[in-house]
């Protein structure tokens, strides 16, 4: 049997409203998703060690930096909520270009802006466009693969997406070493251009014509309404913004952190990459964990983990003069990042589990109500920043708690 009758077969088939076969090998296929969603992590991570120097060029200093990277998740939490139901209706690939199109004007308005209200509207640009390759990617895996293979797929994308934060803040700092801060942005163009171009020369579109259904604000807000009527969605979907308001609150001031605070300089990367990987590690170490223990009991245990954390370091923090050493820094978000991973890999899944009736539109109102709630929380931390660790720690206690109030609550409406 030909590699495309194997794929062919482990594709769900409704008759004429099938899905084509993929075209592509399933190496090629895996690895221009990636590339395609890869432009979230780029836009944030990379971002980061320049953020002192775009501030000098631009005007502006300390904690007023940080909406360069919180404009981006605004962007990206709004366009999660149009982009996902678009497809269904014009089809995965236009929805990708429009989304890419915007990300690439938002890069040349970044690139070429001396204001910075100008380069705040181009980062928001950028976050709306790259909702689109985050959330149409999943559907385009969706219409051409189910069970196993589309769980081999995934997780292979997701090891992808763990290796590229680790690595986005080095190619950052290198760019800034050997060129302008500016390149940063010409690399985000380039980058798009290939995707597109390489989505458009040799993936099919993966909707038929048949299996597309007319867009409309209206079932859109009744699947919100649905969302948060239902307990179960809508704690842990609360849970999960929760969560991610506390890594914001992280992204938003990591750099503040270790080249303010601790001074690392150019080893700002190397910390970086290290608590990264502690997530990527967690989120290798759930896809175990699930086949013993339930994700609802797991997501419990790892936020418990992260409230005793995130309070201990803050009681030293509070007790004790001066900033907490760098190692005893490292020493303990290491485990509280692993805890975060956990919970990453598991509450939007607990928050899709009743929604399957409406899965596509319930996964773009999920994600993009994580990512808004989470944007102006995780923002609130970081204006909170005054050259202590105490606002960071406090939005990792309070945000953990919160959280676990939300698993418990949720867990009780099953």
């Amino acid at each position: 049997m030909s590699r495309q009758r194997r794929r062919i077969g482990e594709m769900p088939v409704h008759g004429e409203l099938a899905a084509p076969a993929p075209r592509l090998a399933e190496a090629e296929f895996v690895t221009l998703i990636a590339l395609l969603i890869s432009m979230v992590a780029l836009g944030i991570d990379t971002m980061l060690p320049a953020l002192p120097v775009m501030g000098d060029d631009l005007g502006v200093d300390g904690n007023a930096q940080q909406a360069i990277i919180s404009l981006f998740f605004l962007g990206l939490g709004l366009g999660q909520m149009i982009w996902g139901p678009l497809s269904d209706t014009v089809g995965r690939k236009r929805a990708i270009y429009g989304g890419m199109a915007l990300f690439m004007a938002g890069s040349v308005l970044s690139a070429l802006t001396g204001s910075f209200v100008l380069m705040l509207l181009g980062r928001m640009m950028q976050g709306f466009g790259a909702a689109a390759p985050r959330i149409v990617v999943i559907a385009m895996v969706r219409d051409q693969y189910a069970g196993a293979a589309m769980a081999r797929i995934m997780s292979t994308v997701m090891a992808v997406f763990i290796v590229i934060p680790a690595a986005a803040p080095a190619l950052g700092q290198g760019i800034i070493a050997i060129a302008h801060w500016r390149a940063i942005f010409a690399l985000f163009f380039g980058m798009a251009v290939i995707a597109s171009v390489w989505l458009a020369l040799r993936q099919p579109e993966t909707l038929t014509p048949a299996r597309r259904r007319r867009f409309s604000f209206h079932a859109l807000w009744r699947s919100i309404i649905e969302v948060m009527r239902n307990r179960v969605a809508a704690g842990y979907m609360l849970a999960a913004s929760f969560v991610f308001s506390a890594f914001v609150g992280y992204l938003v001031t990591a750099q503040q952190i270790f080249q303010d605070l601790y001074g690392v300089g150019d080893l700002f990367a190397l910390y970086f990459a290290v608590l990264a990987l502690a997530i990527g590690a967690s989120s290798l170490a759930n896809g175990r964990l699930v086949a013993r223990y339930r994700m609802a009991t797991l997501s419990r245990v790892a936020a418990m983990s992260m409230v005793a954390i995130s309070g201990l370091f803050l009681a030293y923090d509070l007790a004790v003069p001066g900033p907490p050493p760098l190692w005893l820094f490292m020493a303990a978000f290491t485990p509280l990042f692993f805890a975060v991973g956990i919970m990453f890999g598991n509450l939007n899944a607990l928050a899709m589990e009743p929604m399957g009736h409406i899965a596509g539109t319930a996964a773009a109102v999920i994600g993009s109500m994580t990512t808004l709630v989470s944007m102006v929380m995780g923002s609130l931390t970081g204006a909170l920043y005054h050259g202590t660790l105490t606002p960071l720690l406090a939005g990792f206690a309070v945000f953990g708690s919160l959280s676990l109030g939300c698993i418990l609550w949720a867990g009780r409406g099953k």
